[in-house]
């Protein structure tokens, strides 16, 4: 993926990057390039279908990267207004010396999403079971594959020594393999673990995120250019966030559900509440959205333990917090 996006920043230089100052204007359209369409970014579903964003004058229209390093070249390439992806393709980007340097002015989740799968129920499990076990971990490089290596050899366990991780498999078929005959376990995001375990063909036994620990590994990403032109109409993003993760916390799953239906018409609505509760007993989301330099610097120690990363990146040429510490303050301070 590094690779990718150097090719990427390369092709980046020629573009002239214009200002485009919409921040005083009270009905604007914000375009979000997602790197993926998941229920683990359920409160950012629940801000635009509960109507949170229109209370601000926003529109948003969201279009799918389908990786993360489209999704960042979207952004460079003024593509998109905002990015919702992983940190880590960020820090890949300044590494990289980008001309259009990206900015993360607020974080969404705080753990990695995925659940480690077994073909049958296993009781009082324990991650030193795993021991001479194949498990798919998608692609390396990931996020998901790298924060399972890093659960992993918290509890010594170790690739190519007393475990096997298969990243052979692409990410979208995982789970297919998984079915096929492919591993002994496998991890995968909901809705897909709740449908698994619903139908019988995978049972949760851990929490990939709760075993990795607090790191960012989602978070909403701009240019430079258009957070330094553009504050007010991203204080008012936020604080269409903010209400979002007000109303989850008031609201009964299921009454939320209805709500994100129109998001995933494909998927029932006992699978979205399933969901939603998986996501919320593992405390995923960064309810003040705030990204912490501990939490920074422990995205890099999972890049590091992967392999991954060539050089440490500062927290304060990537994150800037000020737009969401002061929003969060005038609402909740």
């Amino acid at each position: 993926m590094k690779k990718l996006i150097l090719i990427f920043l390369c092709a980046t230089f020629t573009i002239c990057f214009t200002a485009c100052n919409r921040g005083n204007d009270k009905n604007t359209t914000i375009k979000v390039n997602e790197v993926t369409h998941s229920i683990f970014y359920a409160p950012f579903y629940v801000a635009i279908e509960g109507g949170f964003f229109e209370s601000q004058g926003i529109t948003i229209e969201l279009t799918n990267g389908g990786g993360s390093d489209a999704s960042m070249t979207a952004l460079l390439s003024s593509s998109c207004d905002v990015a919702l992806l992983g940190p880590e393709t960020g820090i890949y980007t300044l590494i990289g010396q980008s001309q259009a340097q990206p900015v993360i002015f607020a974080q969404l989740t705080k753990r990695d999403g995925s659940f480690l799968m077994a073909r049958n129920p296993i009781e009082n499990f324990s991650w030193s079971s795993l021991s001479g076990s194949e498990i798919i971990a998608g692609r390396r490089g990931g996020s998901p594959a790298m924060s399972l290596e890093y659960a992993l050899n918290k509890n010594n366990l170790f690739n190519g020594q007393n475990v096997t991780l298969n990243f052979d498999v692409q990410f979208n078929l995982t789970a297919a393999a998984f079915t096929a005959g492919t591993g002994d376990y496998v991890t995968m995001f909901e809705p897909t673990a709740s449908e698994y375990v619903r139908e019988g063909k995978a049972y949760i036994v851990a929490s990939v995120g709760e075993e990795s620990g607090e790191a960012p590994f989602t978070c909403f990403m701009t240019k430079k250019q258009y957070f330094e032109n553009n504050k007010d109409l991203l204080k008012r993003f936020l604080t269409a966030m903010y209400n979002a993760f007000k109303y989850i916390e008031e609201t009964p799953v299921d009454k939320i559900a209805d709500i994100l239906i129109d998001q995933f018409p494909s998927t029932t609505k006992q699978s979205i509440i399933d969901s939603l509760n998986s996501y919320i007993s593992i405390d995923a989301w960064q309810k003040d959205m705030i990204m912490t330099e501990q939490a920074f610097n422990r995205l890099q120690d999972i890049m590091e333990n992967a392999g991954e990363l060539d050089k440490r990146v500062n927290f304060n040429a990537l994150v800037d917090n000020t737009i969401a510490e002061e929003t969060y303050n005038n609402l909740f301070g």
